[in-house]
Parts: C-alpha cells; sequence; structure tokens
C-alpha cells in the first residue's frame, strides 16, 4: 500500500467517524435510525449493490446515513463506472 493510498483510507475512516459523532450530538443514533422509519409501509432494507447484492459492515451503516442525508428514497447503489456500463448518466458534481 503506497502512502497515497493509507492517506486516502485514513481520511475515510475519519469521514465516517465524524458522521457518526456529528449524529450523535444531534441526539441520532445512526445504527438505529432505519428502524424509526416515519412511513410504516416502507420496509427497512440493507443497501443493495446495482446487482441486488447486499452491502455488509460499516458500508450499511454509511450508505443509511447517506440516504437519510439526501432523502433518497431507493436503497441500491453503483459506481460511476457501473452507471456509465449500464448506460447511464452521472449529473456533472456529484460526488460518491
Amino acid at each position: 500500500m503506497t502512502r497515497q493510498q493509507t492517506s486516502q483510507r485514513s481520511d475515510i475512516h475519519g469521514r465516517i467517524t465524524d458522521k457518526i459523532i456529528a449524529a450523535l450530538e444531534q441526539g441520532v443514533r445512526p445504527w438505529i435510525q432505519p428502524w424509526h422509519n416515519a412511513c410504516p409501509s416502507d420496509p427497512v432494507s440493507r443497501p443493495l449493490r446495482f446487482n441486488g447484492a447486499p452491502y455488509s459492515g460499516i458500508n450499511v451503516i454509511l450508505l443509511w446515513s447517506e440516504a437519510i442525508a439526501r432523502g433518497f428514497s431507493s436503497s441500491t447503489w453503483m459506481t460511476f463506472r457501473q452507471a456509465l456500463e449500464l448506460g447511464g448518466a452521472v449529473r456533472k458534481g456529484e460526488s460518491g
């Protein structure tokens, strides 16, 4: 692993930690939030890759957090390259 890869990995861990701490300071427990869904008819599910495979580990919490923060209703996620392979487009300025 190069020094740049190590730095990027540390930044990701730091960002996740900062998001969890910020949510805790606001009184929100991010690992519990999805089960307190405002609309009981909407089932809560694990985030899925574009091919239907579920995410696991910290990715579940991170993606739930992003979906809540951005108001996303779908629990399906994909990478930029996967979107292009499927003929999709990504809006300019969007980030992963």
